[in-house]
């Protein structure tokens, strides 16, 4: 019997959720000829414009030289610039200079959309149960996981 037949249907769900949205992005960053730590940041940038670089080196978990050499080289590929916060100007503000909706960036984001998109077909009160379910599975679990 294989390991997949002996998980059970929730966690064998999840593992499939999480397989295919990982294969989504890897051939997405090959495509794109960037790795997994630019494309995390290039999606975090999106979800949160105008970030400081230690709030993106606090999320990837980074030292702050892999962060700078992260957003230099983003930088050079015209995919991100740095903006001088205009309340401090010692500050640097990140922004995506491309549209994240546009191929080929889309790539990123296509498993997500096309997600959110069946998504949409379903029951909005059960999904929201589902969703509520999962995260306190989840925190039950990552809180077990320090004992």
């Amino acid at each position: 019997m294989t390991e997949e037949a002996t998980i059970p249907g929730l966690r064998r769900a999840l593992t499939d959720y999480v397989r295919a949205r990982s294969t989504a992005l890897s051939t997405a960053r090959k495509a794109l000829g960037i790795g997994e730590g630019d494309a995390n940041a290039l999606l975090h940038i999106a979800a949160n414009p105008g970030i400081r670089p230690t709030q993106l080196r606090s999320h990837l978990d980074m030292t702050a030289a892999g962060v700078t050499a992260l957003i230099d080289r983003l930088v050079e590929r015209g995919a991100v610039r740095r903006d001088i916060d205009p309340s401090d100007r010692r500050v640097n503000r990140i922004s995506l200079t491309i549209d994240i909706a546009d191929e080929p960036w889309a790539q990123l984001t296509r498993f997500d959309s096309d997600f959110d998109t069946v998504l949409q077909g379903h029951d909005e009160v059960e999904t929201t149960r589902f969703a509520e379910m999962l995260d306190a599975l989840t925190a039950g679990t990552v809180g077990r996981a320090g004992s």
